[in-house]
């Protein structure tokens, strides 16, 4: 069962600057923070410890929370990269587009991949410097 938070702990959560969004049942994280979140986390920084270190009170938001969440990110990191960390939700209907993209729909489709595609870039040489590897 999971916890629901208090009146006085969804206040104390939504003074941390990496939550997003916090009710009585979910905590929504910025997606700064699950950015960083895996940039650590890659480097065997273990999930308790980078939450602690931004700032989350593992007594509040309980370690299955946090164990949760590192496991649905790891997920979608392994299958998206960091573009499978960002927050859809308001772009996104879920439903697979049925119509051929016009051409300025498809040159934005592939500036977007790009761009992603040049953020991994940046994200893998971080990480290889991290590791002490030779890019």
């Amino acid at each position: 069962m999971i916890k629901k938070f208090s009146k006085k702990e969804i206040q104390l959560l939504t003074k941390n600057k990496n939550i997003q969004n916090v009710t009585e049942n979910t905590i929504t994280y910025s997606e700064d923070f699950r950015i960083k979140f895996m940039l650590e986390h890659l480097t065997g920084t273990p999930p308790r410890f980078i939450f602690e270190k931004y700032g989350f009170d593992i007594e509040i938001i309980g370690i299955k929370r946090v164990e949760r969440a590192a496991y649905r990110w790891r997920k979608l990191f392994k299958k998206n990269g960091l573009l499978g960390l960002k927050d859809s939700r308001n772009e996104n209907s879920g439903r697979p587009l049925k119509r051929i993209l016009t051409e300025k729909e498809e040159n934005l489709k592939l500036k977007s991949k790009i761009k992603f595609l040049e953020l991994e870039n940046d994200f893998l040489k971080k990480l290889r410097a991290m590791r002490g590897c030779i890019p």
